[in-house]
């Protein structure tokens, strides 16, 4: 009998099992069924970290400043509240649709992304949406607006545009979103972006998105914000954590060798390649095409029938590479991308992130490959400040440009180096060349 209590008190005196965290769904996030209903059709059940902080305070009316970059899910984390609020306030309007939300971005890529976002939750709700940009024939779009929508997406240009010529009123805007304000500004939107504030009512709601917090991002903030909730979701460093890195010293003319090289050895289902100039993406889909690779190139150049086509082939495989500009490349939503190359490093240090961050959407992972040549070491040292991490350096390949990794040593001293000084270079670099023509011959061997 002593023995049973003696157990009894035992049994009492152990730690009770820790049941794992519940795994929040948008059901918690207290959506509307029309909304769930497309959210579950896209096999969506739960949400990202910026869409379980954001939801719920914009579904109380409130003010939002979001810093988070893209891939984290925030299209959602505003298009949701915008729907679910216009959609319960329906049966109080009569007559003919009016402008209640109005999204405004950088690039027409993003706004037909963004569009498509808006029409793929809210396809039970009844809401309407359209999306202006220019670049094309206004005709489609004033005609969407005579029929009346609920939801503009534009960008600024165009929608200024369409203000003056009468076809559009922002009197009575609800709800107003300014996604992408680091890349506004970057474009020189920013004068744009003043005068639409200040046709907008006073009392609205307002959502500010940015991937970066510039000072005068903050300021621009200010002026469009009443008193906000703040949400801050992966920084930088999460996507440079999260994506497989590779750097690969190469000669600026043998870029486009490597290219060529990893397409035909590595295993590269969907690359998109990133260049620093609309010139250069021409120049690497045209050798592309020589090395019997299809490739279409995005830039500020194409029309938009020719960006969406280029898309759209990438999408569905006709295309095996994409090759982008940075402003080209802000709303290319593409799941499963396996690789990004940047052909150029960039010389603005968040566009590194931004740009390996197409490779992992939403927390899933990828490979993102640097080049680096002698001119770019400048521009790689900031990448790898903002990161905070050195890039892993791949030397197993054919084109290694030795003399770069000459420069990533430290430098010497010049003192006591006397007169042999200015030779060094010009032995080093024949010891270089030599050493590169002799790692290339090994690799024709292997091949």
């Amino acid at each position: 009998m002593r023995f049973l209590e003696i157990l009894h008190i035992q049994l009492l005196l152990l730690p009770l099992p820790t049941l794992p965290p519940k795994i929040m769904t948008f059901k918690d996030l207290e959506i509307i069924e029309p909304i769930l209903k497309a959210l579950q059709a896209e096999g969506y059940t739960h949400p990202t970290p910026i869409q379980q902080q954001s939801i719920p305070i914009l579904l109380q009316g409130k003010d939002l400043l979001g810093c988070a970059q893209t891939g984290t899910g925030k299209t959602a984390a505003f298009a949701i509240p915008i729907l679910q609020q216009l959609y319960l306030d329906k049966g109080h309007e009569s007559g003919k649709r009016k402008v209640k939300a109005l999204v405004i971005t950088p690039t027409r890529e993003l706004a037909i992304q963004i569009g498509e976002s808006f029409r793929t939750y809210g396809k039970f709700t009844g809401i309407k949406n359209t999306v202006i940009f220019g670049g094309v024939n206004q005709n489609s779009q004033t005609n969407a607006l005579s029929r009346g929508v609920d939801i503009l997406v534009a960008t600024p240009g165009r929608l200024l545009d369409l203000i003056n010529q009468g076809y559009i009123r922002l009197n009575d805007i609800e709800f107003f979103v300014l996604d992408e304000a680091d890349q506004m500004l970057d474009m020189g939107f920013i004068h744009d972006i003043k005068k639409v504030i200040a046709l907008l009512p006073h009392h609205r709601q307002s959502l500010f998105f940015s991937a970066t917090m510039h000072p005068t991002i903050v300021d621009l903030s200010r002026k469009i914000l009443g008193n906000p909730e703040k949400v801050s979701v992966q920084p930088e460093q999460t996507t440079a954590e999260r994506v497989d890195q590779k750097l690969y010293f190469v000669a600026k003319s043998d870029k486009i060798k490597l290219l060529i090289h990893l397409l035909q050895t590595e295993s590269m289902h969907s690359l998109l390649v990133f260049s620093r100039t609309k010139h250069g993406a021409n120049k690497i889909v045209k050798l592309l095409h020589k090395a019997d690779i299809s490739a279409e190139a995005i830039h500020g150049n194409k029309s938009q029938t020719a960006r969406q086509k280029a898309l759209s082939n990438f999408k569905n495989g006709t295309t095996d590479v994409l090759v982008a500009t940075d402003i080209a490349a802000r709303g290319i939503d593409i799941d499963e991308l396996s690789h990004v190359v940047n052909y150029d490093l960039p010389n603005v240090p968040e566009s590194y992130v931004h740009r390996i961050g197409r490779t992992g959407r939403a927390g899933a992972s990828g490979i993102a490959i640097s080049f680096c040549d002698g001119e770019e070491r400048a521009y790689l040292k900031d990448i790898q400040k903002l990161i905070s991490q050195k890039i892993p350096v791949e030397n197993a390949h054919p084109y290694v440009d030795e003399v770069g990794e000459i420069f990533e040593k430290p430098k010497r001293n010049p003192r006591n180096q006397g007169s042999r000084t200015a030779k060094k270079p010009a032995e080093s670099t024949d010891k270089t060349n030599r050493n590169k023509q002799r790692r290339r011959n090994n690799w024709r061997k292997k091949d």
